[in-house]
């Protein structure tokens, strides 16, 4: 007898192609790197926006008062840009070192932060006694505004 005839021997046949699922752990961490990524970005783009829209507020803040400044109100227009640059400060700098802040400190701290002596030699002095004055002449208005606008948008650009 034949001994080949009594095997019966079939022909090699290849695996079958794996399956889509589960994937590899190439496919795992790969995923979880852009999960990571995208999560990363979203958290940069709020902070960002959110930066951006703090920033438009003050903005929109200094021009209110820019159109609402009246020779009747002075006193109030001071103390509204004086509010406006400590709200600033407090965001941007440490408010302990901040807060406690009043009179000449306070415009030390200005000019030390942005302000290169218009605060405490220039026309930023009015911030200290201007709000407590009864009647104020001649004050350059236009001149504290633009000290303030300049002070206010070197500060935010640091926090953005």
């Amino acid at each position: 007898m034949n001994p080949t005839a009594a095997l019966d021997l079939r022909d090699i046949h290849a695996a079958a192609a794996p399956g889509f699922w589960p994937p590899a752990p190439g496919w795992w961490v790969l995923g979880v790197v852009v999960l990571l990524a995208c999560v990363l970005l979203a958290y940069q783009g709020y902070r960002r926006y959110h930066a951006w829209r703090h920033r438009r507020h003050i903005m929109h803040e200094i021009e209110r008062l820019s159109n609402c400044y009246s020779k009747d109100n002075i006193a109030g227009f001071i103390a509204d840009i004086s509010t406006l640059l400590r709200r600033v400060a407090l965001r941007r700098y440490n408010r302990a070192e901040v807060a406690s802040l009043t009179g000449v400190d306070w415009l030390r701290f200005l000019d030390a932060t942005g302000g290169s002596g218009g605060f405490e030699n220039g026309v930023g002095r009015i911030l200290e006694t201007g709000p407590y004055q009864p009647a104020l002449h001649d004050v350059p208005a236009e001149e504290l505004l633009l000290l303030a606008k300049r002070w206010i948008s070197r500060n935010l650009a640091v926090t953005t």
